[in-house]
């Protein structure tokens, strides 16, 4: 365990210190020192209630990774793959989240926004207007329609300032909370929403639609159910990553994850795996292998260290089959760090 520990403090000052050179020359080497072996302080009560204000909405806040999580999905959207309808929460609700620098002296704002193709123009040049950056910009899918593309904005500076920055951002789109219209599936509890629906005229969820733990088993974590649709998010708890002073972890967008629509016999997957850029050619092969089509590989952040690569995939068939894909996929990543001297995945 002292071992794992030491590679991981050992990761976390190399990364500290390729961060602070190229973005923080006023930093001190032994302030770096301090902050490898310490924790991202807490958003504190006040940090949250100003951060949810701001946006129009209660989010959710993750202790253990100090991150505040707003989320937004595009429910005024009608969204179809190959011409067939898909939830919106199959992999078209964006996000927002907030922590503190491993320092405490800064926060970063780190956003994942789905925009149609005309909106993407306009809510850049917002961005740049309100003080923050824009670090990708991309699709995460082939075949749907509407066209939809990704745009990750990020920014420095305090939690509620942050907050009042990104929500005059989206003032004039669709993407903020006020804009958006109720969502037609029940409200997720770890959005902060409450609903209750009748029983008789509720739509099936992820639970009556995928045998979950029969998929549990096969991906060898436990997944959320949001409305029809499972979903898996697995960190990197194998890396230590720092952007900006700032620990990126699951919580703030550094994941891997799998969403299943559809059911158990016939369901769609689409997802994300985050990985080295040795594990990119790997994980490539592995999808393959089942069947799941890669269809985007690309960045989400900048002056990442170690630098990070993201993978985006889609399949269709039994929902077993696609777990199995995924699975595979995930056997991939950490195998790279063992060369690398950088620790192994945890499972």
């Amino acid at each position: 365990m002292s071992f794992l520990t030491s590679r991981r403090d050992a990761l976390r000052t190399t990364a500290l210190l390729g961060a602070t050179s190229l973005l923080h020359p006023a930093t001190t080497l032994a302030a770096v020192a301090i902050t490898a072996n310490g924790k991202t302080p807490p958003l504190t009560a006040a940090d949250r209630a100003a951060i949810d204000a701001a946006l129009g909405k209660k989010g959710a806040y993750n202790e253990a990774q100090a991150t505040h999580v707003v989320s937004l999905p595009r429910n005024d959207l009608k969204m179809q793959l190959k011409g067939e309808p898909v939830p919106i929460s199959f992999g078209f609700g964006g996000w927002v989240a907030i922590k503190y620098t491993l320092d405490g002296k800064s926060a970063m704002l780190m956003s994942d926004t789905v925009l149609l193709q005309e909106e993407v123009a306009p809510l850049m040049d917002a961005a740049h207007a309100n003080g923050l950056d824009v670090g990708a910009v991309h699709n995460h899918f082939f075949y749907e329609e509407p066209r939809i593309f990704y745009m990750h904005v990020h920014g420095m500076g305090s939690p509620a300032e942050l907050a009042r920055q990104f929500a005059a951002t989206l003032k004039n789109s669709k993407l903020l909370p006020a804009n958006q219209p109720a969502s037609a599936t029940a409200p997720s509890a770890a959005t902060g929403n409450t609903g209750t629906p009748a029983a008789s005229t509720a739509a099936p969820t992820g639970k009556e639609l995928f045998d979950l733990s029969a998929l549990d088993k096969i991906v060898g974590y436990q997944g959320a159910v949001n409305g029809p649709t499972y979903k898996y998010t697995v960190g990197r708890d194998d890396l230590q990553v720092v952007m900006m002073n700032t620990e990126m972890t699951a919580a703030i967008g550094l994941n891997s994850w799998a969403a299943f629509a559809g059911k158990q016999a016939d369901a769609h997957i689409a997802g994300d795996i985050a990985m080295l850029e040795a594990e990119v050619n790997p994980v490539i092969k592995a999808l393959r292998a089942h069947n799941l089509e890669v269809v985007a590989l690309h960045n989400h952040m900048l002056f990442d260290q170690p630098r990070m690569v993201f993978l985006h995939y889609y399949g269709r068939g039994p929902a077993p089959q696609l777990a199995t894909g995924f699975r595979a996929a995930l056997n991939q990543l950490g195998k790279a760090n063992q060369t690398h001297g950088m620790g192994n995945m945890k499972h």
